[in-house]
């Protein structure tokens, strides 16, 4: 059967995923990248879908942050990004793309609102590009559009088309990294594999990363059903080619030579998880055993890249849960890796 020898990867978070599903109508979700119920997902313009790729228009938030919207030929629409500047802007600079979790919002980016990377990257100088939106998307490209999820085209976006807009319009080096939670994560090594000459650093904070297995595949599948898309239009049925050919760990090799950093907790309750937190039923019922199975996942990615002669700098942490707390400790922890790898 197809990649026995990873089976055991992501038991846990397939185990937890089905009965968060079940769950979720009686007890509150965690507070987690892939737990909570996102909004209506983004779908295609009705118009005349752009033919090439283009900044349309900038609108300011405050000092650093700007609302980006990008006509996308590949998602036939104008796509959004949020940019955070730096303060000094004297000079090119590299660019950290963030990816969001399952729980993607249409017009913000839990980064931003629960990782607290705003205030993090206050002195960094960086380009931060955070997606908008992209639920349960796995941020890659979709054999066909989702009657619920819409046309998914997020690769393309991602890796052809924003970083040139993105360098051009706000002054990038071309140095990039790329960092993502829970699903996110998954995303974001898939990424780096798929278009090694892009990333410089790459971070994956409590994700899975075996797609072409049957639990790694289950996982996928969990996380989208659970929005109610059709995970046969991502990948294709459960023996389509795709499925393996965006499996990180299958692929591990293609990482060697970035910055790699990998992070997940036990699922014990920490230091965010008590009765302080009004989200601490649903962090322990629900993103308690989903931290374990995400660092089972994690723990097989990093044998992998040992066993491949591939450094990498993990944290795996003695406690904590599949939720935001944890991942925006993480920033500071994994800062200096991801710095490293893009010439910081």
């Amino acid at each position: 059967m197809r990649g026995s020898v990873l089976r055991r990867c992501c038991a846990g978070a397939v185990v937890t995923l089905a009965f968060a599903t079940g769950a979720a109508a009686a007890q509150a979700a965690p507070d987690s990248g892939s737990a909570a119920a996102p909004a209506p997902a983004e779908q295609s313009s009705a118009t005349a879908p752009p033919t090439t790729p283009a900044i349309r228009r900038i609108e300011p938030v405050d000092d650093r942050r700007v609302r980006v919207f990008v006509d996308s030929p590949a998602m036939q629409r104008e796509v959004e990004v949020i940019v955070l500047l730096p303060r000094d802007r004297s000079q090119p600079r590299p660019t950290v793309y963030m990816l969001d979790g399952r729980s993607a919002e249409p017009d913000t980016n839990n980064w931003l609102e629960k990782g607290g990377a705003a205030a993090f990257y206050e002195d960094k100088p960086v380009n931060v590009v955070f997606t908008v939106g992209g639920p349960a998307s796995f941020y890659t490209d979709w054999q066909q559009p989702d009657p619920v999820l819409g046309l998914n085209r997020w690769e393309t976006f991602l890796t052809a088309e924003l970083p040139p807009a993105i360098d051009a319009g706000f002054d990038g080096n071309g140095w990039n990294a790329v960092a993502g939670v829970s699903m996110g994560a998954e995303a974001a090594m898939m990424l780096a594999i798929r278009h090694p000459g892009l990333y410089r650093s790459v971070a994956g904070y409590s994700g899975c990363f075996s797609m072409g297995t049957d639990l790694g595949q289950a996982e996928a599948r969990a996380v989208i059903a659970t929005y109610g898309g059709d995970p046969d239009n991502m990948f294709g049925p459960s023996d389509h080619p795709d499925w393996l050919q965006h499996d990180v760990v299958l692929h591990a090799e293609a990482l060697r030579g970035k910055t790699i950093y990998l992070s997940a907790g036990s699922g014990i309750p920490g230091v965010y998880d008590g009765p302080d937190n009004p989200d601490y039923p649903g962090n322990i019922g629900l993103g308690g055993p989903l931290e374990a199975g995400t660092g089972n996942c994690t723990r097989r990615l990093t044998a992998r890249l040992q066993e491949l002669g591939i450094g990498v700098t993990t944290h795996f942490r003695a406690t904590g849960t599949h939720s935001w707390p944890y991942w925006a400790d993480e920033l500071a922890v994994s800062w200096p890796t991801v710095a490293a790898g893009i010439g910081l």
